[in-house]
């Protein structure tokens, strides 16, 4: 008998797993001894906080990045066809959801494996949830260009497109460089583009605000170096 192919929810950051992670989530992931994951070391850490006592010398981890071979991927399944069950767990967030973690599930899928989705913390559809914007269409688009001219110009397609198809238009930037975002999103926009701001989401520190960009830029605001979630409706 096949066993089965979870998707686990991590932390978004230094939250309590009380607060994020449901408790049948946690009971199933710690019975749970071979894993595909983005980050071997940061999933051992997760495991040890979920558990204290996890056997982390007696479980198997494959790890699952932008440097694994389709070949590698190809072998990853074997544990499940084995009998055993197997957990995807990401940096952050959900795995599958802008998120390598996708191209495993897609290999269930084609050896009809049953892919079970946990409940937990996604800063897409919770920046969605709290901004205000049309969640009835929306769009994440990953990261825009860095040059800044280039994201100036996909910036005003982005917004042309949401006025268009009145699309709430979702996207992020490495941390370091959100402050040189939004600057861009400054020049870009139309003054009444509404923008939402969605940093930190489940910390202590969460930020989320929805604002027009003209309003926006009366503001100070510094979210260099803290994960972030921006989202645009013309």
């Amino acid at each position: 008998m096949k066993g089965k192919l979870y998707l686990i929810p991590i932390t978004l950051g230094e939250s309590s797993i009380e607060s994020v992670i449901p408790t049948d989530v946690v009971s199933k992931t710690v019975t749970i001894r071979h894993f595909i994951v983005e980050n071997i070391r940061t999933t051992r850490r997760y495991l040890r906080i979920l558990d204290k006592s996890f056997p982390i010398d007696d479980t198997q981890f494959l790890e699952l990045n932008k440097h694994t071979t389709e070949a590698q991927i190809e072998t990853y399944l074997k544990p499940i066809n084995d009998g055993f069950d197997m957990g995807v767990i990401s940096e952050a967030g959900v795995p599958g959801v802008a998120d390598p973690g996708a191209a495993v599930v897609e290999l269930a899928h084609k050896q009809n494996i049953q892919v079970v989705p946990f409940v937990g913390p996604s800063s897409i559809l919770m920046s969605v949830m709290a901004s205000g914007l049309n969640g009835q269409n929306f769009a994440f688009n990953g990261y825009i260009p860095v040059k800044s001219n280039e994201r100036i110009k996909h910036l005003k397609y982005l917004e042309k497109k949401s006025i268009q198809e009145q699309q709430s238009q979702l996207f992020i930037e490495t941390p370091y460089r959100n402050n040189a975002m939004l600057d861009d999103i400054y020049k870009a926009c139309l003054p009444n583009t509404k923008l939402c701001i969605a940093t930190d989401i489940t910390l202590s520190t969460e930020f989320i605000k929805t604002d027009t960009i003209q309003n926006w830029k009366k503001k100070k605001i510094d979210i260099k170096k803290r994960p972030t979630i921006f989202i645009i409706q013309g």
